[in-house]
């Protein structure tokens, strides 16, 4: 029998574009146009710098074939460019989730994608093929851990991340199965990534999505030369599941159950609120009753939510109720409802010092606490109740939102455009979603103007 890698490897390199359903490969552009719009909005990032200087360090000599990082001058070689990408998209915590396992794959697939497709002239079709595989195996991996690494203290983007990036690397290389599955087992020696940032807001959870790209990027290089690696990565009793979760709390059968047939890669939400995803419902219905309710007459705001995510968005909930730092109101329901119903939003501004400590949105934040309820769980699902002064209580669902094209369409456009322009940032997103040359119009919103262009052999 063959083992997982090897079975995810064969359908991996025997994928082809036209075996592949057309809203798949539509989906495909949206999310790389999403990505892009992450990059530009996280360029200025002192985490972006920061990774930017690291490549500049670590890349040496001009290669051949290159790629694009977002603005600098020149090509890097492509999976210090992936790395850089990684990181920026993800750290304003804007990009896509799977509920299910609340791994984050765009910023991990399409900092990838890119980078590895234009360094070897790939077709828009092995480009996009290759993100759907991206997806794909994402999904799966993510279903078969479920949320079980979340209570152990790791990030499932930076476990599973390497691994999904060493497939798509490794589809656009044009692997054999074989150096495929060498690559899978060689990135699951790459997997890591604590969750203990949350203690003091520091910003590892960004640097896991670059080292995952990294790490998949060198895997897939390695396999390419027959650099062997396990082929029981994934369900040995030393390998990741075993490791990382316990054989006995993972389900191993959704790694390949209806490979091929069952496309799980729609089930990725994309994020149209800058914060941890399960937050995003909860402030959907803030923003609504932002425009009826009178916040002078509410006493308290009791926000019902799964029991895996409190520890996440909920505790400890005087620091939630206070954030310090970007990545405390990132992961801070309290802050962030208060947010949406004092100002009828929530965008990238909410993240800055002077928001933190605006008083308004901090009196209100004082007043959401939340209940642990075992009965929620599905997706991102839960429940707000406003308790007003005279007693009355008003409860309201919350639910994740839908995947909208038109919506990633419309936020890529605004967060490229705050660079250059709204008309410019139309032109870019909508070539990524409709135009000829994938790379072409990556490379644009890689250059758009902003930051001065620094070359790294300056």
């Amino acid at each position: 029998m063959s083992t997982f890698a090897e079975a995810l490897s064969e359908w991996t390199v025997g994928l082809k574009a036209t075996f592949v359903p057309a809203e798949e490969l539509e989906l495909a552009r949206y999310r790389i146009a999403d990505t892009a719009g992450l990059l530009v909005a996280g360029y200025s990032t002192q985490a972006s710098t920061a990774a930017v200087q690291l490549a500049r360090i670590s890349a040496s000599g001009a290669p051949e074939h290159g790629a694009a990082m977002i603005r600098q001058s020149g090509t890097w070689p492509y999976p210090w460019a992936a790395f850089v990408h990684g990181v920026t998209a993800h750290c304003r915590d804007f990009d896509d989730t799977f509920p299910q396992s609340v791994v984050h794959p765009g910023s991990t697939i399409v900092s990838t994608a890119m980078a590895a497709g234009e360094a070897i002239r790939a077709s828009d079709d092995d480009i996009l093929t290759a993100v759907v595989a991206g997806y794909e195996i994402a999904a799966r991996l993510g279903l078969a851990g479920g949320r079980n690494l979340i209570p152990r203290g790791f990030h499932g983007t930076g476990i599973y991340g390497p691994i999904i990036s060493a497939v798509v690397a490794g589809k656009l290389l044009k692997l054999s199965a074989s150096q495929m599955t060498s690559a899978i087992g060689l990135s699951t020696s790459m997997s890591s990534g604590l969750f203990e940032f949350q203690t003091d807001g520091s910003w590892s959870k960004w640097l896991h999505v670059g080292w995952s790209c990294l790490g998949g990027c060198s895997a897939a290089q390695l396999a390419s030369t027959d650099f062997k690696g396990p082929a029981t990565g994934l369900e040995g009793a030393r390998g990741l599941y075993a490791a990382f979760i316990g054989l006995d709390k993972a389900d191993l059968s959704r790694l390949t159950a209806g490979l091929g047939e069952d496309w799980l890669a729609r089930d990725a939400l994309p994020k149209y609120y800058p914060c941890a995803h399960v937050i995003q419902p909860y402030i959907n219905v803030g923003r609504k009753l932002s425009k009826q309710a009178d916040l002078s007459q509410i006493k308290d705001i009791n926000c019902h939510i799964a029991p895996w995510a409190v520890s996440l968005v909920c505790e400890p909930l005087a620091c939630k109720q206070k954030p310090q730092s970007e990545m405390d109101v990132i992961g801070s329901l309290p802050f962030l409802v208060a947010a949406a119903l004092v100002d009828g939003n929530v965008t990238l501004d909410h993240l800055n010092a002077a928001t933190r400590a605006r008083s308004d949105i901090l009196a209100l934040a004082s007043r959401v606490t939340y209940t642990a309820d075992p009965a929620l769980g599905e997706g991102f699902d839960g429940r707000l109740e406003m308790i007003r002064h005279d007693g009355s209580r008003e409860s309201h669902r919350v639910r994740a939102l839908e995947t909208s094209k038109a919506s990633i369409l419309d936020k890529s456009i605004s967060l490229l455009a705050k660079a250059c322009g709204a008309e410019e940032g139309e032109r870019i997103c909508k070539n990524i979603v409709i135009g000829d040359s994938l790379v072409d119009a990556w490379t644009q919103a890689m250059a758009v103007p902003g930051k001065p262009k620094v070359s790294r052999h300056a």
